[in-house]
Parts: C-alpha cells; structure tokens; sequence
C-alpha cells in the first residue's frame, strides 16, 4: 500500500516538556474523530471515546503512560445484523523509553536502530509522543470480533446434524 497512514486521531506531546511533577490530560474524541475511529474499526459507530492519561517522568528519558479509556460502541451483530452497543473501559499502562532513533549494543558497542521488546519498556525515537496511539491500539484489541444480539443464537441451516465423517464415508462404499 503506497498511501501514508494517518491515525483517525492524534495527540501528540511533547515528553522532554514534562516536569518531575508529572501532567494529566483528558482526551475527547469529536464527533469527526469518534467518526473517524468508527470507519478505521470497521464498527458501526462510536458513541463516545474518552481517556484519563498521567504521565510522569521516571528518568531523563524514561516516562510512565498511565491511562484509563472509556468508550460506548455500537457494533454490527454477525448472525442478525442488528446494532450491538456496548461499553468498554480499559486501563493501559507502558513505559516509554527514549532512544534517539540509535542505541548502543551492551555487549559489542555497535549502534543499532532501537528495537523494543515485550518485557521492557516501549524504545521510542523521539520524545514528541503521541498519546492517542497506545488508546486506538487498545480499543481495537477490546472489540468483540463476533458481536451478537441479546438473545440471538446461530443456528446450521441443515439443522444440528453433524457432516459425515469422511470414515464414515468409506465404510458405506466397503460395505458396498
């Protein structure tokens, strides 16, 4: 894909900013953005995207990003294409490290571009971050992938019968 990806929504901060005191910020998504979101998601729509976010300052370039985000969801239910609202509320909590985009193998000395890893802290190349980032990501992974209706049940068209067994198969051709 050629096109440059844009996020449906952006807030970017500067952590080089961020005294030892530390910031908190709420971030509201408008209805473009809730719009937006909605189409990136593949949802029906987004009636409200709303998060908490504390940052502090751990080292000179080491941060904690600290969030809690609410949101109410309306997704397209997969057996009777009914809408599906829902409330989701998930709390995030990484640790960011800036790297400068080049860090300093340990052992060999060599310069490498920076890499994180799943235990660590989240390698970030540059101090100007974007808050909403870590939010969007989270919101995705919280959907249902198969959302359904109150009481709605799926049935086989062919009923509860079970296909045959492909050894079932060959038994009634031995039997003949």
């Amino acid at each position: 894909m050629s096109e440059h990806y844009l996020p449906p929504i952006a807030r970017i901060y500067d952590l080089a900013s961020l005294s030892n005191a530390g910031d908190e910020l709420v971030i509201e998504a408008s209805i473009e953005e809730r719009k937006a979101i909605a189409h990136w998601a593949d949802i029906a729509g987004l009636e409200s995207f709303r998060a908490r976010v504390t940052l502090t300052r751990r080292s000179q370039n080491r941060f904690m990003y600290e969030a809690v985000l609410d949101a109410d969801v309306v997704q397209t239910c997969v057996v009777s294409l009914e809408p599906v609202p829902s409330h989701i509320t998930r709390q995030i909590k990484r640790e960011l490290h800036v790297v400068h985009g080049l860090r300093r193998d340990q052992v060999t000395g060599e310069l490498s571009l920076a890499a994180g890893d799943d235990d660590g802290p989240e390698d970030i190349d540059s101090p100007r971050y974007d808050l909403a980032a870590p939010l969007l990501e989270e919101f995705s992974l919280s959907l249902d992938p198969y959302p359904r209706a109150s009481g709605v049940t799926f049935d086989s068209p062919d009923g509860d019968d079970k296909p045959p067994s492909p050894f079932a198969v060959l038994a009634k051709l031995k039997k003949g």
